[in-house]
């Protein structure tokens, strides 16, 4: 296990004493929260000077140090100075891959935009050949060092997709590592089968032919084996349109693979009104967000996801955070880890970017990566608040005098440990 990461044991009960602050504390007597949306993202509860027993790898029991109880256990942590917040629940990755596109980076600065690199047989297509080139180990132990690697910066809940194998094979190559790193590190991962993340050369000028491939070949596979969770597709202009993310999202709710989607990230491509239609789990990237796709969240249970950090690093414009609020609605953040577009899971620097660049609050960006992020995810009932009976996955953080430090202290890791 890597330095930072605490294990529980079963049958074990710890004590965290002397925290200085306890975020997003919910009474278990109260109606449990599932999302925050609105002006209630503004407001975050907490708990100063408090303790917090964990027990058998749940929430035990929590309040402020002058009610702590004689209780005895086998681990005791004294947080003096630290605070504790729920572990950061990324619902958007793409962390299993086969090699760093650097490359494409260099010819992005000289002005190359991502779509003229797709159309070349970068970008996606550029993954998929070494992805399918690589031995399933080596893409193993390549994708647990990089989860290893966000687990450290306070990553405790993760959804990952396939997309880089564009073929049976390849695909089913992805999904499997996925299901070997949920055996191995113990903290909640999802899978998406995303095979309609672009079309591979040899169906460019029969593009049908390949969402056949993916309805009839590769869907009854992953769905047999149960290697996948959710259906995705990227909808969007040179990619899926909306006829196409139609037919293989209904193809997926036939096999009880629900919808998230890519949608809105490089033009108003009407991905996410499909989604809303689909009833997706989640909308995600949305650059491009206007009238007509907020009042279409507005009448759905579609989580609105933001992916900030792909819109930095491609240096295209960010996504409309305060609008979304505004308008009443939940706003949830994702990493987008992928080696073309955001080769970074770092969720502190990600709260960073949505506050100086989206304006977010710190206390909507945090609620955005913790219950928002477990309810797209469908993990809210487990994670996401510090409640009694949630799984004890939690962020005890370096020694700080406020919650507003952790996205100040920009490109430095706030998290002393990730118990889980």
């Amino acid at each position: 296990m890597p330095p930072h990461i605490n294990a529980a044991t079963l049958y074990m009960r710890t004590l965290i004493t002397n925290i200085s602050h306890l975020f997003q504390t919910e009474d278990h007597n109260d109606t449990p929260i599932l999302k925050v949306a609105g002006s209630a993202m503004a407001e975050i509860s907490s708990i100063t000077n408090a303790w917090l027993l964990l027990q058998d790898g749940y929430i035990h029991s929590f309040g402020a140090m002058p009610t702590l109880p004689d209780v005895h256990a086998d681990e005791y942590i004294d947080a003096t100075g630290r605070m504790v917040l729920p572990a950061w629940c990324d619902s958007h990755t793409h962390i299993v891959f086969a090699a760093p596109r650097d490359g494409e980076f260099r010819d992005r600065i000289l002005g190359i935009s991502y779509e003229e690199i797709a159309r070349k047989g970068g970008g996606i297509l550029n993954s998929a050949k070494r992805l399918n080139e690589m031995d399933e180990d080596e893409l193993y132990d390549g994708s647990l060092q990089r989860l290893y690697n966000v687990m450290q910066q306070g990553t405790g809940a993760i959804e990952i997709k396939s997309g880089y194998g564009l073929c049976l094979e390849g695909e089913l190559k992805m999904l499997r590592v996925i299901r070997r790193l949920k055996e191995q590190v113990g903290i909640p991962i999802k899978a998406s089968f995303l095979a309609a993340h672009a079309y591979p050369m040899a169906y460019k000028e029969n593009k049908a032919a390949y969402i056949d491939l993916i309805i009839d070949e590769m869907l009854p596979v992953v769905a047999g084996e149960g290697l996948a969770d959710y259906m995705d597709a990227f909808c969007e202009q040179g990619f899926f349109g909306i006829e196409e993310t139609e037919r293989l999202l209904e193809a997926g709710w036939k096999y009880g693979l629900k919808p998230k989607i890519h949608a809105n990230q490089l033009h108003y491509s009407g991905g996410v009104q499909v989604g809303v239609k689909h009833n997706a789990l989640s909308v995600d990237h949305l650059e491009c967000v206007g009238d007509a796709e907020i009042e279409a969240l507005k009448h759905s249970n579609t989580m609105p996801v933001l992916l900030p950090g792909a819109a930095y690093f491609l240096g295209i414009q960010y996504q409309p955070a305060r609008r979304i609020i505004d308008a009443g609605l939940p706003v949830c953040l994702a990493s987008d880890y992928n080696p073309g577009s955001c080769p970074s899971g770092n969720i502190p620097l990600l709260l960073s970017i949505a506050c100086t660049q989206l304006k977010m609050t710190p206390e909507e960006a945090i609620h955005a990566v913790t219950i928002n992020g477990a309810a797209a995810m469908e993990l809210a009932n487990d994670m996401g608040t510090i409640r009694v009976g949630k799984k004890a996955s939690i962020i005890l953080t370096h020694k700080m005098s406020s919650l507003a430090y952790i996205p100040y202290d920009y490109g430095n890791n706030p998290v002393y440990k990730l118990i889980r």
